[in-house]
């Protein structure tokens, strides 16, 4: 007898599970995307996490798929699984919004590098998730799954949300600061940004080319490891330096030894709010000499002001001419950026670049030491309005030093609220540290057994 299968909702599968159930013939790509199309149907008045979706062309590419498969044909990691992009990432045929009205009719000529490795995954992509102004700091459309009074975060928020209420198994978003571990955050997702250097954004809105970074939103350690397919150089994106090797098999395998982690409160843990530093310190009691609490010199203080500085020169680069032609068409915090990032003095970007490397070298010592850095992901759960998108300060020293991070839904707020436990590691050592947010989800959650 065959083995036997049991009947699951598709909306409840992992990327990897609906993979692999396509792939067996238990359920066609055809009826797994109908469903997340149903259920953006039923769900998107109330979240707002989309900004463009072609069901047709959707369901076509499901079809393609699922003739691939009766043609016995090789089948990749992804095939028939629907994934969602951010809407500062091209897709041919499909706008590309840019959070802005200024970019409005904008319809992408041809992929970006990273959805041109998607699709050669066997990715069907679904559409473009809503994304704040320019990818910074003001707010789109989209509202948390699990409030919808409260913000999803951003500005990846519409990817975030797509994946938190079942609309999608997989989204695409990006990070210059704190844009995928916050909305993770915020959201209850599992949210993953590489190794600055890993994934190219050719075709991806240049925001500020030496801190922005590709990540991924998803349901558990092991979906978000599927982002290897994304990883390794186009010949056009010059920064693609990291090699952070085999994600997905590492990943699901058992740490060879216990890991040890280390406790950073880093210099803004005071930004945290008290419930939260409550919760995260019973996390510590769970964990006890497995997570021993660290200092960070002083120096590390001052690593956010440094990626601010760069953001604003970067952007006021590449983004100051939509300033320039429409002043009016922007928010007011935007115009701002501009202004700062050209008053902003060559000496002082350049000081602040440099300076990464040297956070970068001091940092060597603790992961001599430590397998992951574990801190917040945010200072708490998901501020109780849409005209914020929170504050990023538990993320921007990591995406300073271009260090993978990654968010793992783990604690809960006083109001019911997802909050995440951020895990950082050394650079290049991605593999390494979704082992370790592997081991450290399955030794609370036996913690938590009755």
């Amino acid at each position: 007898m065959g083995k036997r299968i049991e009947a699951v909702d598709p909306l409840l599968l992992t990327a990897r599970d609906a993979a692999w159930r396509i792939a067996d013939g238990v359920m066609t790509s055809s009826d797994y995307v109908a469903s997340c199309l149903d259920r953006i149907a039923e769900e998107e008045e109330r979240v707002q996490a989309w900004e463009f979706i072609d069901r047709d062309k959707a369901m076509r590419q499901a079809e393609n798929c699922d003739r691939r498969r009766r043609l016995g044909l090789p089948l990749p990691p992804l095939h028939g699984v629907p994934v969602a992009i951010k809407d500062i990432i091209d897709v041919e045929g499909m706008p590309t919004g840019n959070g802005t009205a200024l970019d409005g009719g904008r319809n992408a000529q041809e992929d970006a590098t990273v959805v041109r490795r998607l699709r050669d995954a066997g990715a069907v992509i679904l559409g473009k998730t809503v994304t704040s102004e320019f990818a910074y700091y003001q707010p789109g459309k989209t509202h948390n799954p699990h409030d919808p009074s409260r913000t999803p975060g951003g500005s990846s928020s519409g990817s975030a949300a797509a994946v938190a209420s079942a609309m999608v198994p997989l989204a695409i978003g990006t990070q210059t600061n704190g844009s995928v571990i916050r909305p993770a955050s915020f959201c209850g997702v599992v949210g993953y940004k590489p190794s600055f250097g890993a994934i190219p954004r050719t075709g991806i809105l240049r925001l500020a080319p030496s801190l922005d970074q590709v990540g991924i939103f998803a349901r558990s350690i092991e979906d978000a490891a599927l982002v290897e397919c994304l990883m390794g150089p186009d010949d056009v994106d010059p920064d693609i330096t990291q090699n952070p090797g085999p994600l997905s098999a590492t990943a699901a395998s058992e740490s060879p030894v216990t890991p040890d982690l280390a406790f950073a409160r880093t210099p803004f843990w005071d930004r945290a709010d008290g419930e939260t530093q409550l919760a995260f310190g019973e996390l510590q009691e769970a964990l006890g000499s497995q997570l021993e609490a660290i200092e960070l010199p002083e120096i590390f203080a001052r690593g956010a002001g440094w990626l601010e500085a760069i953001m604003a020169a970067e952007m006021a680069r590449n983004l100051g001419h939509y300033v320039d032609r429409a002043p009016d068409q922007v928010s007011d915090r935007f115009r701002q950026l501009i202004e700062d990032g050209r008053a902003m003095k060559a000496v002082d970007y350049q000081g602040a670049r440099d300076m990464r490397q040297v956070l970068r070298d001091a940092l060597k010592l603790v992961f001599q030491r430590f397998d992951a850095i574990v801190t917040l992901s945010a200072p708490g759960e998901a501020p109780q309005s849409l005209d914020t998108t929170g504050d990023p300060i538990f993320c921007s020293l990591w995406t300073f030093c271009g260090l993978p991070a990654i968010s793992l839904p783990l604690l809960t707020g006083p109001n019911g609220m997802p909050v995440g436990v951020q895990l950082v590691g050394a650079a290049g050592q991605d593999a390494r540290l979704l082992r370790t947010a592997r081991w450290l989800a399955r030794t609370l959650s036996e913690e938590g057994e009755p």
